[in-house]
């Protein structure tokens, strides 16, 4: 064949080579515009667009005299577009956010299917050293982002951290609430406390805004904007002035302090110790502090004023006193001669003073504290008597005040005993429930709750943690005859300012305080708390308002192994109650004519 065929052949081939490589081409790009080119559309405008969530300015906390308790502080957080994620450096991001590689990977993984537009949160609590560190290498990272989140600074720290409450994430079960649907996974909500309880109000409605990136995920321009909207201030009915008083007063004992006005059932003060420091939540609590809380053995995190029940002790002579008035079986000159105990069967019920109280009528009873004669009063009303009239004063129920999940305390009676333990009540049984002790149980809520009621003649409040624009009308008037509470209170006035009163420790010069004082035994026999381990020694309580003469404030104060109630508690309501009238004093004498 001559050179000029073969030529010819060669040319010809790759003629057809280049028209095999235009077909193929032109089918691909069939394929890419026809095919496939509404998906590489979306692809196109997804990478161009990011959606911002902006965080409501949240609600403020305030005192009932307009003290801020909290006030809002930006979070920083770091996120990433999730269409971005192709050609992501893993290890020099990793590197950059001081995390561990894997933990990267498992958020990165566990993105918002979802959402695409919506950025993949990667690490929260971003220190201000955090933040510029990430922002001088952020171009190094196509769609990385450092967003403001809203948290809270707790003005006061662990002071009224109970009541306040915290902020934190959503759990897995409020993820479920239909409450929460409209809450971005990742913003902060109320989690205890006021914070919690008055969520919805404080928190507000998260704005959007929809924004062009370039390819570096720098912003291009604003595509639509929806505003936040900021969240409702309420003001509590807690004195900031008087809970710190009140904590201060404990030092560093534990047990619940409880305050409520008598005229209005605003709670002025609720003191659980050991507390806690909310800011530890509210920046985003490290494993290693949770865990040194949750396992504090003295349990920082519990409410004690709401969810720790004991037996009421001595206090609970009040109830007794008040039933065996009504009920006719004594009156204020009925005497009852203690000789140290009183027996039953086989069975030795012994009175605190072991050497007896003598012959002494109600007034004495209650103001020395007398254990035999409150058993004879339990001998005569009965245990089903003694518990209706516990259960009129708010005994042996939640207080439907929902500031945490509450104990309802325990009032047993004869039905009670048979279906709970399947036997017939005893007569011993009811002279223990008379002074307090046995299966009656209360929380120091409910004590302060009884003793407001006696304070203010038997009206019933509801309970609140906010501050009241006018006086509320009371849910009812127990059907108790004005005599009967004068009796009682006369009684625990004696309590603190009358010689042998067992409530002495609180008597003040300052304002005449009415109380009572009690115990509530730890292990079955008396022993004396100064020759025993903390953890064997009774608990202590004491209930008290103050004035006399027009209660403005009642209060309940317990100890645990705090010993006798008016040596461990007295001093606490002594100082409360001062620190109530020093601040009420100035208020008065600061409001305009």
């Amino acid at each position: 064949m001559s050179t000029d065929g073969r030529s010819s052949e060669k040319v010809l081939a790759a003629g057809y080579i280049i028209v095999a490589l235009f077909f193929v081409l032109a089918i691909r790009l069939w394929q890419l515009q026809i095919l496939e080119g509404d998906e590489y559309r979306k692809i196109s405008e997804e990478n161009r667009l990011r959606i911002v969530r902006v965080a409501a300015p949240r609600g403020i906390i305030y005192d009932r005299n307009g003290t801020p308790l909290v006030r809002n502080t930006p979070y920083y957080y770091v996120s990433i577009n999730s269409q971005n994620l192709r050609n992501i450096d893993v290890p020099a991001l990793a590197d950059l956010l001081s995390m561990d590689r894997d933990s990267l990977i498992e958020k990165i993984k566990g993105r918002n299917q979802q959402n695409k537009y919506e950025p993949i949160r990667l690490k929260d609590g971003l220190s201000m050293k955090e933040v510029a560190r990430i922002e001088a290498r952020r171009s190094d990272f196509p769609g990385l982002e450092v967003d403001v989140d809203v948290s809270r600074d707790y003005l006061f720290g662990e002071t009224g951290a109970h009541l306040i409450g915290y902020l934190g994430k959503p759990n897995r079960f409020q993820y479920k609430n239909p409450d929460f649907r409209d809450v971005p996974s990742d913003a902060f909500i109320g989690q205890w406390g006021a914070e919690r309880l008055y969520d919805k109000v404080l928190r507000g409605t998260s704005g959007e805004r929809v924004i062009e990136v370039d390819a570096l995920g720098r912003e291009l321009r604003l595509l639509s904007e929806k505003p936040p909207v900021r969240g409702e201030d309420i003001k509590l009915a807690m004195d900031i002035n008087l809970q710190k008083q009140a904590e201060e007063a404990f030092g560093d004992k534990t047990g619940a302090l409880v305050a409520i006005k008598p005229d209005t059932g605003e709670i002025i003060a609720l003191v659980s110790k050991p507390s806690f420091d909310p800011n530890l939540f509210a920046r985003g609590i490290k494993y290693k502090e949770w865990e040194e809380l949750s396992e504090n053995r003295k349990l920082p995190m519990l409410d004690r004023a709401m969810q720790s029940q004991y037996p009421p002790g001595s206090t609970f002579k009040i109830i007794t006193a008040i039933a065996a008035l009504e009920q006719g079986v004594a009156d204020t000159n009925t005497k009852v001669t203690c000789d140290g105990s009183i027996s039953y069967g086989r069975w030795r019920f012994g009175c605190w003073l072991k050497t007896g109280h003598g012959t002494l009528n109600m007034h004495k009873a209650l103001v020395e504290s007398c254990d035999v004669f409150f058993y004879e009063m339990g001998r005569r009303l009965g245990i089903d008597k003694i518990a209706a009239y516990a259960r009129m004063f708010g005994l042996g129920r939640e207080s439907g005040l929902q500031l945490v999940k509450e104990r309802s305390g325990l009032i047993p009676d004869t039905k009670w005993k048979l279906e709970k333990k399947r036997q017939p009540w005893y007569l011993g049984e009811t002279f223990n429930a008379a002074i307090g002790q046995g299966y009656v149980a209360a929380t120091p809520f409910q004590m302060a709750e009884v003793t407001s009621i006696v304070a203010n003649g038997g009206y019933v409040y509801r309970p609140s943690l906010l501050a009241l624009a006018s006086a509320p009308q009371p849910v009812e008037k127990l059907n108790i005859r004005p005599e009967t509470f004068e009796a009682v209170k006369s009684g625990l006035f004696g309590v603190v300012n009358e010689k042998g009163g067992t409530g002495s420790a609180a008597r003040s010069s300052m304002v005449n305080i009415c109380g009572k004082t009690g115990t509530a035994q730890v292990v079955g026999t008396r022993r004396d708390s100064k020759y025993v381990p903390e953890k064997y020694r009774d608990h202590a309580w004491f209930v008290a308002f103050a004035p006399y003469e027009a209660p403005k404030i009642a209060l309940s104060v317990f100890i645990e192994h705090g010993g006798h109630g008016g040596e461990a508690a007295g001093p606490i309501v002594k100082r409360t109650i001062e620190a109530y009238m020093r601040i009420e004093k100035n208020e008065n004498r600061q409001a305009p004519d």
